[in-house]
């Protein structure tokens, strides 16, 4: 069995309010009595894409467990390699591979720069496609982006989604190990399905989005931030729970 934690949106801004919002979240993290195997970071880490921003993200980042990191509309992809991965500057996807026990972990860049929407580009697809392909005897895979690839029936993540979404879902009738799609960027824990697999929206950090039917502002800034869990077990049974951190 294996246990993960999901949060997403951060937008770390330079300001107190962003950082004691995360490290409230990291210091949960860090005191369960059992320490998740992974967190999985699915996007807008930096609010404005500065080195300053993902050095505060190193930081905070910095505890007993690995955290895995994908970026969101709001990343910069050249700082967000240099300051967080430590890797030479450079504006090309970010795509990694995790292994967690036999699981794999796909942490990929659906981003377009200058652009709020979404999309896996050729590479990334390619990429994607080329990793599942590699794995060992059909290991589970879970693939985690920023754009959730339907809509949530809000205007304010449905105008920035993923897509198109043709090649992803033909992508996974061909890769039956894939347990269950996660993705942020809608500020608020979602879930649905796409192309017959679990589609997990993880919560946001940095403040919660307001659905239509809870009042006319979009924003609610004084909700607790959340966290996302996923376990996987032996027989690769997929459960989610949501939970807020007070």
């Amino acid at each position: 069995m294996i246990l993960l934690a999901q949060i997403s949106d951060l937008h770390l801004d330079g300001t107190e309010r962003a950082t004691k919002r995360a490290a409230r979240v990291m210091n949960y993290l860090r005191a369960l009595p059992r320490p998740v195997d992974a967190v999985l970071v699915t996007g807008d880490i930096a609010d404005n894409g500065d080195p300053d921003e993902y050095a505060e993200a190193a930081r905070l980042f910095d505890v007993p467990f690995p955290v895995l990191p994908c970026p969101g509309n709001h990343d910069i992809r050249a700082a967000y390699r240099a300051a967080l991965l430590g890797e030479p500057a450079a504006d090309g996807p970010i795509n990694r591979v995790h292994r967690i026990s036999d699981t794999a972990i796909l942490m990929c860049d659906s981003t377009i720069p200058g652009n709020d929407e979404g999309r896996l580009d050729a590479e990334t697809l390619d990429w994607i496609n080329t990793t599942l392909d590699e794995l060992n005897g059909g290991s589970p895979a879970l693939i985690a982006f920023h754009h959730p690839p339907v809509d949530l029936h809000h205007p304010l993540p449905d105008a920035g989604r993923l897509r198109p979404t043709g090649e992803f879902a033909e992508l996974l009738a061909d890769h039956p190990e894939v347990v269950a799609v996660l993705t942020g960027h809608a500020h608020t824990p979602a879930v649905s399905t796409f192309a017959g697999r679990p589609l997990l929206v993880g919560p946001a950090i940095t403040w919660t989005l307001r659905l239509p039917w809870e009042g006319d502002k979009p924003a609610d800034l004084d909700q607790p931030p959340g966290i996302a869990f996923h376990v996987l077990d032996d027989e690769q049974r997929f459960t989610t729970h949501y939970r807020v951190v007070l």
